[in-house]
């Protein structure tokens, strides 16, 4: 192995190797080096909470992406009763190319074991409300109990709702 410090061969610029920089550098004295790439700290994984992992799956299964049965043993009481009766008309589907995505999801637990969560929308210049419930059942299973749906349609320069 050759100890060599000149350019390779082809190589047409005048600079030789670069070494990286001892202490701060000013202005004037040379070309600016790259500063050394900072790792990133790893986030610990947190799981989702029920509410979005549920809002995710609602969506799916109104904007027609999966059939009402996917929700079958994720429901209970009327729940699955509501999801059938609005399924098929996908009220959640895409709109002028715009697949639909779940922009919010917050939850409130008014008691233990029961989550009450809204999610917001979004496909295209649409904006759709979802509100749910969720039980916690003796097995320690989440469980949709209740499903309701509104809309809103935005449109630029419009004042929204008071």
């Amino acid at each position: 192995m050759s100890t060599d410090r000149t350019r390779p061969a082809g190589r047409r610029d005048q600079s030789g190797p670069r070494s990286a920089p001892s202490g701060p550098r000013s202005a004037s004295s040379g070309p600016r080096s790259v500063p050394p790439q900072r790792s990133r700290r790893l986030q610990p994984h947190r799981p989702q909470r029920p509410h979005q992992w549920f809002a995710e799956r609602l969506l799916a299964v109104l904007s027609g992406q999966r059939p009402v049965h996917w929700m079958l043993g994720h429901t209970i009481g009327e729940a699955y009763d509501q999801l059938a009766e609005l399924a098929p008309s996908t009220p959640l589907r895409a709109t002028h190319g715009s697949r639909p995505v779940l922009r919010h999801c917050r939850g409130a637990q008014p008691a233990t074991g029961v989550v009450e969560a809204f999610a917001s929308i979004a496909a295209g210049d649409r904006v759709r409300a979802m509100a749910f419930r969720l039980e916690q059942g003796a097995d320690q299973r989440w469980r949709c109990a209740a499903v309701e749906l509104g809309s809103e349609r935005l449109t630029a320069g419009a004042p929204g709702p008071r």
